[in-house]
């Protein structure tokens, strides 16, 4: 299970990292022009850097989102978590900033679960 949570973290701290950058930096210089049409112009250096930045940085994510709800999914049945569990930690990986308080739930999680197996055999060993 150890490795199937190293996985699940690297996973959410990547697609985390790269939905900040995304919703925090791209998205905002790209439609920008919306907001702010004599400052931040259409076609000007930053709306492509914008651009670029949503055009390729979020086909990355996406994919790479879709690489995340797997690891998620196969540490939420090695760690026997319940079905609102599962989801919850799946839908707050859709949230930037918040999809790292997710990983740190999860990881508390099944830390805990292992740290009970660890201590189970010891309780129920020899006297």
């Amino acid at each position: 299970m150890r490795a199937a949570l190293l996985r699940y973290r690297v996973m959410a701290w990547i697609v985390g990292v790269l939905l900040i950058v995304l919703c925090l930096i791209g998205l905002p210089l790209h439609y920008g022009y919306l907001v702010f049409p004599d400052t931040m112009p259409k076609g000007g250096q930053a709306w492509q850097v914008g651009a670029d930045i949503s055009r390729y940085l979020g086909v990355a994510h996406g994919w790479l989102y879709m690489i995340f709800l797997v690891m998620a999914f196969l540490l939420s049945r090695k760690a026997r978590w319940d079905l609102p569990f599962t989801v919850t930690t799946l839908l707050l990986g859709t949230v930037p900033v918040v999809s790292f308080w997710a990983e740190h739930r999860a990881t508390a999680n099944v830390r805990a679960l292992l740290a009970a197996e660890a201590a189970e055999p010891a309780a129920t060993g020899p006297a």
